[in-house]
């Protein structure tokens, strides 16, 4: 068993809890949904509360929002990375089932991995068996799809959803411009272009801004959304892409199915089915394996 460092101790942890808030998604989103409320408006407003909780804690901090002009790109170009997996995985699931959707997203890992090889940075044995481990998990827990007829639109924006965010992880891995950069502040202007986008959408898609959100509660799981599976999610990929690498912290992103299958079980009454057992199971051991078999 390889001795962990002190990287390891910050960003394994880290990463896991990534995968489990962003995997809190469903538990806040599907009510907004369910009450009528639009895709446009609930990113929109998910964003927004997000980097209006996060500028208020910088600025708590006293912390400087100031960046240069090549920060300020490679930051604009994060954000618009970001938002576009977003959006062009919540479009797939118009045209596909959300377990297939969420299988074929999570090729994200194994793209990582051939981006990394590309730049020099090969993975170990032990990364790569752990990558297919837990695809094969995740394969397993949502079924990989069914017999339902597949729409090859919905499988191609799944495809980009998971490229994309592929690209996201690299940059904040790889890109010296922000190196220097503080999580927090590289969230706050990653979210600030994703609340530019969402509103610039919602006002062009004719959809009405405030429908289904008139509620206590309702405000209450916007609220949710933006702490958790937004501004918690993505400084904590930050620190654990920083610390164990791109391809490691990529592998963690399996707890996002499994707490989002655990969601929807426990909170929404979805069968928890013998696969979905099996297939967490197979993922946790595989990221217990690269854990304990990789340095850094």
């Amino acid at each position: 068993m390889t001795k962990l460092s002190r990287n390891a101790i910050i960003g394994y942890p880290a990463g896991i809890i990534t995968g489990i808030t962003y995997g809190l998604n469903p538990l806040f989103a599907k009510p907004l949904m369910n009450d009528g409320a639009s895709t446009e408006a609930i990113l929109f407003f998910r964003y927004a509360i997000a980097v209006i909780l996060l500028g208020a804690y910088l600025l708590m901090k006293k912390e400087s929002f100031k960046v240069n002009l090549k920060q300020a790109g490679v930051l604009l170009a994060l954000g618009l990375l970001f938002t576009a997996s977003s959006t062009f995985l919540f479009e797939a699931y118009k045209y596909i089932a959300s377990g297939l959707a969420t299988t074929l997203v999570f090729l994200f890992p194994v793209l990582v991995a051939i981006i990394m090889v590309f730049l020099k940075v090969v993975p170990s044995w032990p990364v790569w068996l752990s990558i297919a481990a837990t695809f094969a998990g995740v394969v397993i827990m949502t079924g990989g799809g069914g017999a339902e007829t597949i729409n090859p639109i919905g499988v191609w924006l799944s495809i980009a959803s998971a490229f994309v965010y592929a690209l996201f992880i690299v940059v904040i891995n790889r890109s010296k411009a922000i190196s220097s950069t503080s999580n927090s502040l590289l969230t706050f202007y990653a979210l600030s272009v994703g609340a530019v986008v969402f509103f610039t959408r919602s006002m062009t898609s004719g959809s009405e801004l405030m429908t289904g959100l008139d509620s206590g509660m309702a405000w209450m799981n916007l609220v949710g959304l933006a702490v958790f599976p937004t501004i918690v999610s993505t400084a904590t990929l930050a620190i654990a892409t920083r610390n164990i690498g791109a391809t490691k912290a990529s592998v963690l992103g399996v707890f996002e199915p499994i707490t989002a299958i655990l969601v929807g079980t426990l909170v929404f009454g979805e069968a928890l089915t013998t696969n979905i057992v099996i297939g967490i199971l197979i993922s946790i051991v595989a990221v217990t394996f690269m854990i304990t078999l990789t340095k850094r």
